[in-house]
């Protein structure tokens, strides 16, 4: 993945966005592949609030929600382009790239920059960020798409668990048994085997005593009924 093409992803990308909400331009010059150059209106080139490709949004007429333009595969892709060009500013933040992450990234290659020196500085022609101030200063047509984009719209930052520890499956849960149910089962049962062992002498007695006198045994032969002979007293 060489810098260049990273570098033409990300221009796709941002001129398909900053293009899309132009009434000026047809829907036919938003194509990507277009060789011409794309004239973007003077309040675009200089910055302005546009939608957020990579999060959802709700029409405020049906009250339902759109999903994102961009699916999270392309997002990545686009994030990977991004860094190897060094344009990891110019994208919005989403599922993928937080907020955070964007502006730890960013104070991080800007650091990287100031603490190079003037020399290596001037030899790094390849890169994305070299090659987009060569674009401004040339005054080129299309070098509004580097220009400042506030991007509308929320990201929600999930919490998951165990992912600063890089272990995000097992993270927060037992540990997962690996074998047969009865191998499962069998720590339990031999809590339970022992406690009615322990238990089983006094069960038996408390069995064979249920059974007192007052309660006659069902076969034995029972001496207060009337015989066949015997008559009533009246």
């Amino acid at each position: 993945m060489s810098s260049s093409h990273s570098l033409r992803a990300v221009k796709r990308f941002r001129l398909r966005e900053l293009l899309s909400h132009q009434s000026l331009v047809s829907s036919s010059s938003i194509a990507a592949d277009s060789k011409r150059p794309q004239r973007l209106a003077p309040e675009l080139s200089q910055g302005g609030t546009l939608p957020n490709p990579f999060i959802p949004h709700k029409n405020p007429e049906s009250g339902r929600w759109a999903p994102p333009k961009y699916s999270l595969r392309r997002q990545a892709e686009l994030i990977k382009h991004a860094l190897a060009s060094g344009t990891i500013h110019l994208l919005p933040p989403g599922p993928k790239l937080s907020p955070a992450q964007l502006a730890a990234i960013a104070s991080d290659a800007s650091s990287a920059t100031t603490n190079k020196p003037a020399e290596g500085r001037a030899s790094e022609s390849s890169s994305g960020l070299t090659d987009i101030q060569q674009a401004q200063g040339q005054g080129s047509e299309d070098a509004g798409w580097t220009g400042p984009v506030e991007w509308a719209g929320t990201v929600r930052e999930r919490s998951v668990a165990g992912a600063d520890i890089g272990n995000r499956l097992y993270a927060g849960k037992k540990r997962m048994f690996k074998g047969h149910k009865w191998e499962r089962m069998r720590e339990r049962r031999v809590i339970r085997t022992k406690i009615l062992l322990r238990d089983m002498d006094k069960r038996v007695q408390r069995f064979k005593g249920y059974r007192t006198k007052g309660k006659p045994l069902p076969l034995a032969r029972r001496s207060n009924v009337l015989k066949k002979t015997q008559k009533l007293p009246f």
